[in-house]
């Protein structure tokens, strides 16, 4: 475990621990990555995946210290106050420790996208010409509370051929080191460099701001958490940003709805889980079917212990329903809270989530092949659905095997970010000596 002062931190060596200032202590992290990102770019497919299964091995052989080391982390938490979302995201349980350990074993099973050609064509000059799949380099990722994504982004970044720096949340602070302790020995049993995954081992803020702004070292960043901390890492940023920002997620239940789905879908959208980004904030309700579907939906919401903020119609219709205010429409609760708007048609469900929408995941709900297709076309967010639940918006769901985050952006990637999100592809000729005239 490391002490810490203001600027100054302990840093384990082979050799030795020595104090260093957290800029030169960065500069450190950012040598070493970029040094291990020539190793990982060009380690083969076995050894990366007998890294990814070694690491699974240490995380299974590690549980009870990991499962210590994660409540400590949640007591804590709890003894400062922080909310009851993000302890949910912070705890670590035994099935999440096995989780974590497939985790790793799935991406192994990927196929590695590493050097695979593609799109050759053969041009008039004899030459022919395509692309070549390759990784981003060195890959820095800051998140806060979810202890699983240190397993996580370090199983798709090195599947990915990249190098590592990860920063998590000082309220993980143990969790994270112990899981970093289990792909330390991963990658060292594989005979790949032990730095090829780097977890801070600082909490100190000035840490992240120079994570962010070393391009000689690091080549993008993905930042993980609350909108204060996108904000923050876009601002100072100097280096390429993938940013995952708030999931105010929406389910809109069309005039052709069938209500048994509906209702069945409504439910595990916002009650399954929380306190998670593919969450439902948002319910939307056509006014022809709103009369009957209103009440029921809001009723069972109700006895799962959701508020409801509604709209007038929605008031009418469920008079438990309180008055929805013009933020509530961009809320993301993490809570056991959801927004209800009573709407014309698909056109207007369409307009409403598009102006208050966070672009992360939106659903509908129809039995209308051309509802369901506009929808689909019209709705500009990363996920669009028809007839499933938000809450399978992640890596896992969509057989990415794994994610580092769930992309709001329209460049580089969109939507959960996987391997084929960490890599980027080059042009590549190949001639007879042809030369051009």
């Amino acid at each position: 475990m490391v002490s810490l002062s203001n600027h100054s931190i302990f840093v384990s060596s082979v050799a030795e621990r020595v104090v260093m200032n957290i800029k030169d202590y960065m500069q450190q992290i950012g040598r070493n990555a970029r040094t291990a990102s020539r190793a990982t770019a060009r380690a083969s497919t076995p050894a990366k995946d007998t890294a990814l299964l070694a690491m699974a091995a240490a995380i299974r052989a590690r549980s009870a210290e990991l499962l210590a080391a994660n409540a400590a982390d949640v007591a804590e938490a709890g003894a400062n106050g922080l909310d009851a979302a993000m302890i949910d995201r912070l705890t670590l349980t035994v099935e999440g420790v096995e989780a974590m350990a497939q985790g790793l074993e799935q991406v192994a099973a990927l196929p590695d996208p590493i050097g695979e050609i593609s799109d050759m064509k053969r041009r008039p000059s004899g030459i022919q010409v395509g692309r070549m799949r390759v990784p981003l380099g060195v890959v820095g990722i800051i998140y806060e509370a979810r202890p699983n994504v240190t397993a996580d982004a370090a199983a798709l970044c090195l599947k990915s051929g990249n190098a590592a720096i990860l920063r998590g949340g000082k309220e993980a602070l143990r969790c994270n080191q112990a899981i970093a302790a289990c792909v330390s020995a991963g990658l060292k049993a594989a005979g790949l460099p032990e730095t090829a995954v780097q977890v801070i081992e600082t909490t100190d803020r000035e840490a992240v701001s120079h994570l962010v702004a070393m391009p000689e070292y690091v080549d993008v960043i993905v930042p993980r958490g609350g909108k204060g901390l996108i904000e923050r890492v876009s601002k100072e940023a100097r280096v390429p940003v993938i940013k995952h920002l708030d999931g105010n997620c929406h389910v809109y239940v069309d005039e052709a709805a069938d209500p048994v789905k509906a209702l069945n879908i409504v439910e595990n959208a916002k009650t399954q889980r929380l306190g998670t980004c593919n969450t439902a904030e948002s319910l939307l309700i056509a006014r022809s079917v709103a009369a009957v579907l209103a009440p029921t939906l809001c009723n069972m919401l109700a006895t799962r212990c959701v508020e409801i903020r509604g709209c007038a119609e929605t008031r009418k219709l469920v008079p438990r329903a309180i008055a929805a205010t013009e933020d509530d429409w961009y809320a993301e609760y993490l809570a056991a809270i959801i927004s209800v708007k009573i709407v014309a048609d698909v056109g207007e469900a369409i307009a409403h989530i598009n102006k208050y929408s966070s672009a992360h995941t939106d659903a509908i709900v129809t039995e209308n092949y051309s509802h369901a297709m506009r929808f689909l076309r019209e709705v500009d967010s990363a996920s669009v659905m028809v007839n499933a639940s938000p809450r399978f918006a992640d890596g896992f769901e969509y057989g990415l095997g794994a994610e580092i985050g769930i992309s709001t952006d329209k460049f580089h990637a969109r939507g959960p970010v996987g391997l084929e999100g960490l890599t980027s592809q080059k042009w590549i000729v190949l001639g007879n000596g042809e030369v051009r005239v």
